[in-house]
């Protein structure tokens, strides 16, 4: 079978992979390279075409005409040009965000305001983070690094919480495995809002007891 033909092949094309195909929705406008290459790169390996920017697909032979004019020289080229020009060093940058993870804290914010700050700010830091394309990182180990990650997704929104969840916080942390970001703040957020209807409940107390007394 071809490589063209075969469909678990880079060389292969399916009928809506076109010129007016539009891979990322977000266009590149040079200081967001760090964002636009993470999308480009996960939209390039769901279409397999991954290797032809990273090098791993090996120059054909002239001989094979159908196969060299498939050929995508010019993917690899722009590809590194446009990283060589754009593509500053990490590690200020990465700083910054990490800096800014640390410094935060939902103080006189409600829970979600608190919540939509951190997740802002995890994946701003996360479009810095190494992307595997060697094909060769098992699923396990794939696996490991973004339990990693999440995990600390979690601890960074569990850290920055008010005192007043403390308790919350404490029976969180004694969940094992630890609960996903998304359930962790559900609960948090749950707890709020008992705590707001609390203080409701009990402002009308003071409110009716007072009005008594007179």
């Amino acid at each position: 079978m071809s490589p063209i033909d075969d469909r678990l092949h880079p060389y292969y094309l399916h009928h809506s992979d076109n010129h007016d195909f539009v891979l990322v929705s977000q266009p590149f406008i040079g200081e967001n390279y760090p964002s636009w290459s993470q999308a480009m790169l996960i939209a390039l390996s769901v279409k397999n075409k991954l290797h032809f920017i990273d090098g791993s697909v090996p120059k054909p032979n002239s001989s094979d005409f159908v196969i060299y004019n498939a050929w995508m020289q010019s993917a690899f080229d722009i590809w590194n040009d446009f990283k060589d020009r754009f593509q500053q060093s990490n590690g200020p940058c990465v700083f910054q965000i990490r800096r800014q993870i640390t410094n935060l804290a939902q103080n006189q914010d409600p829970v979600g305001v608190y919540f939509t700050k951190l997740k802002s700010l995890s994946k701003e830091l996360s479009n810095y983070r190494p992307h595997c394309s060697c094909g060769k990182c098992g699923s396990e180990g794939l696996k490991k690094i973004d339990e990693y990650f999440k995990t600390e997704h979690v601890m960074n929104f569990l850290m920055g919480l008010n005192d007043l969840f403390s308790q919350t916080r404490g029976q969180i942390l004694l969940i094992d495995p630890l609960l996903a970001i998304n359930r962790v703040f559900s609960l948090v957020a749950q707890e709020e809002k008992q705590k707001l209807i609390s203080n409701y409940t009990q402002n009308d107390n003071s409110m009716a007891f007072l009005a008594k007394s007179k």
